[in-house]
This record gives C-alpha cells, sequence and structure tokens, in this order.
C-alpha cells in the first residue's frame, strides 16, 4: 500500500519561505518520479514542480520557476519543495503525488496514482 504524508505547510508573509515535505513508503521510491500539485480555492488542481526518480531532472510550472526548488532524498523516501519569495497567490493546498509508472516524469495529474493528503499554505499580504 502506497502512503504519501505531506508535512511544513502554515502561514508565511508575502516574500516568506516555506518547505513541504512528503514521506513516501509502499514503492521503490528512487524509481518513481514525484510531483507538486496545488488547488487553490474554487480552482483546479495545478501542477507544480515534478523531479525525475534520480533528482536530476525536474519541471517546473512557470508561475513557480526561480522561486521553488523541488529535490528529494532517496535515502528517506523524501521529496520537498523548498517556496521561496512567496506571494498571496501562492496561497493554495499543497500535494505530492507519485507517478504512475517507473521513470516517467509528466505535468499531468493523470500520469499520478497516489496523491498524500495536502498541506495548506497560505501567503499573507
Amino acid at each position: 500500500q502506497v502512503q504519501l504524508v505531506e508535512s511544513g505547510g502554515g502561514l508565511v508573509q508575502a516574500g516568506g519561505s516555506l518547505r513541504l515535505s512528503c514521506a513516501a513508503s509502499g514503492r521503490r521510491f528512487s524509481n518513481y518520479a514525484m510531483g507538486w500539485f496545488r488547488q487553490a480555492p474554487g480552482k483546479e488542481r495545478e501542477f507544480v514542480a515534478a523531479s525525475s526518480g534520480s533528482g536530476m531532472i525536474t519541471y517546473y510550472a512557470d508561475s513557480v520557476k526561480d522561486r521553488f526548488t523541488i529535490s528529494r532524498d532517496n535515502a528517506k523516501n523524501t521529496v520537498y519543495l523548498q517556496m521561496n519569495s512567496l506571494k498571496p497567490e501562492d496561497t493554495a493546498v499543497y500535494y505530492c503525488a507519485i507517478s504512475r509508472a517507473p521513470l516517467k516524469m509528466s505535468r499531468e495529474r493523470y500520469e499520478y496514482d497516489y496523491w498524500g493528503q495536502g498541506t495548506l499554505v497560505t501567503v499573507s499580504s
């Protein structure tokens, strides 16, 4: 049984930083891409960032490029999202997800089959 558990959300002022963590179990972590998505109130869940199994290849949404960094520690089965220069429009519930197929990276939600419970990030102006 695959489980993903996020942590690290909270309230931060605009311009501040947060680091989200997602601990995974139940699958050979290093074989699978990991993604971060977010969902703001009244909006669709959107792609934020993805990392290949090794961590050597990363994708970012244009809206977070140069501000957010995805990384992973395969020895700890954990993926991180470092968020800097946060803006009020970054306010959302953030979800981590694991890819459906080994070695496949994607920006598409349907390519991920297990999701965490979500962690709320609130950025005040």
